[in-house]
């Protein structure tokens, strides 16, 4: 398997999602920026010195159980190259994680019953985190997944009691709590709320006694964001949705994103696990067909645009390291939004739906000199200019998010009350509308 791996994820290494070019330089300075932060108004993420902060994360859940030193460096090197922040994985991982030793022979636990850690497995993970910060990444670290908490369809065992939880969590915050590049994502794809809810709230209070450097959120399952359980908690710092396998339309994100953003109090939020490009649909291929990269597109966008500070992308043949026989498209595509969203300023950065007097399905956002305008399946939409500027003083443009071309638009002599018509339109022609102050 592990040759099967690097095979497949060295496919990508050459392949750019910007104009024929590859991101160039690290995304994170980490002694110049400092850590992470929740911003003043509580909308999105930035650094200690006031530097905002995209999380485009890739999930990588068997990362510590399936891949070597090398096919590791090989992957971290290929998502700093197509704009990533973030790589998601687990500690104590699913798939047998705790039975079967990760690639390079080691199990994470001495004793599995007592929740004992290896050190000479974490000793490799410590390398591992160092060697993302070498490239600009955040580790976004699940301590468990949770199988180990909630067996439910996963292996096991169900080793955690609160109290467990606790000292598991403490001792990790106090291991990693001066590291640069770490994330905490507590939970695991499991029910946040009652059995459950001592443990995961020990596991939570665990890592925050010892680490009050990094910020914590909460993985929760298909159809539910963190909020559901934790939005007040102490050691939530911001809330992460999962849309799930089955749904991708824009009422799960305005659902899930659009209810946590307008929660008076304000947290952070953005999509921790949406659907998973080549990932059968409700696990129906023959009937529902599989996601695909214009799916990916979609849950991205419609996310932003609802108000998340970030997005995460999921593939099923990278999550588990298993197929490389398919190219996902996706992932290249991805890191566009990165980009356009770059582009902007982030601190003014609101959805603006009022902007649209006629939609066809679109969404918008805006900021002090600027909107954007998606357009799901491309075709005409009517914006209210007069919420923006004067026509006159207006550049227009469209973003191509399959890849990521910019072109002024053709619009002449542009009233009030703006039409506009994408330049394609159908099931896998989304598009971006730029408007912006001369």
């Amino acid at each position: 398997m592990r040759k099967v791996v690097f095979l497949f994820l060295s496919v990508f290494v050459l392949l750019p999602f910007i104009k024929g070019e590859e991101w160039q330089g690290v995304p994170v300075n980490f002694k110049k920026n400092g850590a992470l932060q929740v911003s003043p108004d509580g909308r999105y993420l930035q650094h200690k010195d006031g530097t905002p902060f995209f999380y485009l994360a890739d999930t990588a859940w068997e990362l510590f159980h399936q891949l070597t030193d090398e096919e590791i460096e090989v992957y971290l090197e290929d998502r700093r190259s197509k704009g990533f922040t973030v790589i998601q994985a687990v500690l104590l991982p699913g798939q047998g994680g705790l039975y079967t030793p990760n690639a390079m022979g080691l199990l994470p636990l001495d004793d599995i019953e007592n929740v004992t850690p290896n050190e000479a497995y974490f000793k490799w993970v410590d390398k591992i985190i160092r060697l993302a910060e070498t490239k600009g990444l955040y580790m976004a670290l699940l301590p468990t997944w949770g199988d180990k908490v909630s067996k439910q369809s996963g292996r096991g065992p169900e080793i955690f009691t609160p109290a467990y939880a606790r000292a598991y969590g403490a001792w990790l915050g106090k291991r990693y709590k001066n590291f640069n590049n770490i994330i905490w994502i507590n939970g695991g794809d499991r029910w946040g709320g009652d059995g459950n809810y001592p443990t995961w709230d020990a596991l939570g209070k665990g890592l925050k006694s010892t680490d009050k450097n990094h910020l914590i959120t909460f993985h929760p399952p298909a159809g539910y964001s963190s909020s559901q359980w934790y939005h007040n908690t102490s050691w939530l710092d911001f809330n992460m949705i999962h849309t799930g396998q089955c749904e991708n339309s824009f009422d799960i994100y305005d659902r899930l994103t659009g209810k946590d953003y307008n929660r008076e109090e304000v947290r952070p939020v953005l999509t921790g696990n949406p659907c998973y490009e080549n990932h059968a649909v409700c696990n129906q291929p023959d009937s529902l067909g599989y996601f695909d990269d214009a799916d990916i597109r979609r849950a991205m966008y419609w996310s932003l645009f609802s108000g998340a500070c970030g997005h995460t992308y999921g593939c099923t043949d990278v999550w588990n390291t298993t197929n490389p026989d398919k190219t996902p498209a996706g992932i290249q595509q991805v890191g566009h939004a990165r980009c356009l969203w770059e582009r902007f300023s982030w601190n003014e950065r609101v959805p603006a739906q009022e902007l649209l007097i006629s939609s066809n399905q679109a969404k918008a956002l805006k900021g002090a000199n600027y909107a954007l305008i998606y357009l799901p399946f491309g075709g005409e939409a009517a914006i209210d200019l007069s919420q923006i500027g004067s026509p006159e003083q207006l550049q227009f443009e469209w973003m191509n998010p399959r890849t990521g071309e910019i072109n002024i638009a053709d619009i002449k002599n542009p009233d009030r009350q703006l039409k506009i018509n994408s330049p394609s339109s159908g099931d896998k022609n989304d598009w971006i509308f730029i408007l912006s102050t001369k």
